[in-house]
């Protein structure tokens, strides 16, 4: 087995890179990687529904969309992520408790029980600490995961959107947990090791550097015959195109999830309408507006991509939305 360590902190280029090891290798690999701020979404999920829209676009945090199943989760420079890409018997791909049994010795090698639980969840003392998902291509298996160990817990759970019901949809449902880092659970100790890997300053945390050197030097340590890895050029080239013309496009990471209606209510001079939108690959193909001038609203509206800047544009340049229209009452 391969051990990558990105050296860039991108999510568009690192998604990207396990795709093209997965179908471009028969090699097998261990990922250990970290990204910027970003709610990362399952193949099969709404976007608008999972991501807290007013949120992530004020704060320009962007919302993209895996090739793996499964709920939604948040990355930051305070996430580790891990991601095996192995061969595997046809059939027998799928095993949420194999694959992360490593990471489970990994974690009790520090002092940390963490348990399996539920279909595809790590927590520790029911805190969950670590969300994962699987993508299987022909005879070989995704599998990556969160481990939670200094991220801004404030910023991941404003991020993802509370109140999902006035959407409708047969897409995959994330189910919210209560969590925590892994920093907070660590002896005082394990601590000072750490720090002595990477030395920081005065009342600073422990940085999720060394537990990735010290995650790596595990597996080194447990798995005989691990080697480093490097991308080559031509993998690099592979995974800076795909992560432009997939990864980092609205087609993907918004269009592509299932259909879905949305309901809600927005204010035009003091007056409440109400509306419902059904929203087919990324598109408003039907829209019905209760309220003054109502039916004029609705038509402006269909057709249009259901998206932040789509609609601020529209009203922007309509008068009859009239001053201080709120576009984010339409997500």
């Amino acid at each position: 087995m391969f051990c990558l360590i990105p050296e860039t902190t991108d999510p568009y280029f690192n998604l990207a890179a396990e795709e093209v090891l997965l179908k471009n290798s028969q090699d097998e690999f261990l990922i250990l990687g970290i990204n910027s701020r970003s709610v990362i979404i399952g193949k099969h999920q709404v976007a608008h529904r999972e991501a807290d829209t007013r949120f992530v676009t004020m704060n320009g945090i962007p919302v993209i969309r895996r090739i793996s199943g499964g709920g939604t989760v948040y990355h930051d420079p305070g996430n580790l992520n891990f991601a095996f890409i192995l061969n595997s018997e046809k059939g027998k791909q799928v095993d949420f408790r194999k694959y992360t049994l490593p990471v489970i010795d990994f974690l009790a090698s520090l002092g940390v029980n963490a348990e399996f639980e539920g279909n595809s969840d790590l927590r520790v003392k029911g805190l969950k600490i670590s969300g994962n998902a699987e993508h299987v291509f022909r005879n070989r298996v995704l599998h990556h995961g969160t481990l939670l160990f200094d991220s801004r817990l404030d910023l991941l759970s404003s991020s993802l959107r509370k109140d999902t019901g006035h959407y409708i949809t047969r897409a995959v449902r994330s189910n919210p947990s209560k969590v925590t880092n892994l920093s907070s659970l660590l002896k005082d100790s394990l601590k000072d090791s750490l720090k002595d890997l990477f030395p920081v300053s005065s009342g600073s945390s422990v940085t999720i550097q060394a537990l990735r050197t010290l995650m790596r030097k595990w597996f080194f340590d447990n798995y005989p015959g691990m080697e480093s890895y490097l991308l080559s050029g031509s993998q690099v080239g592979m995974a800076e195109e795909l992560a432009r013309s997939k990864y980092a496009t609205w087609e993907w990471n918004y269009a592509y999830g299932p259909e879905y209606s949305v309901t809600g209510t927005f204010e035009i001079g003091n007056l409440h309408h109400h509306y419902r939108m059904h929203v087919r690959e990324g598109i408003i193909t039907e829209c019905e507006t209760k309220g003054l001038k109502g039916d004029q609203i609705a038509s402006l509206l269909k057709g249009r991509r259901h998206m932040v800047n789509d609609l601020e544009h529209l009203v922007k340049n309509e008068t009859i939305f009239g001053h201080g229209f709120d576009v984010y009452n339409l997500f």
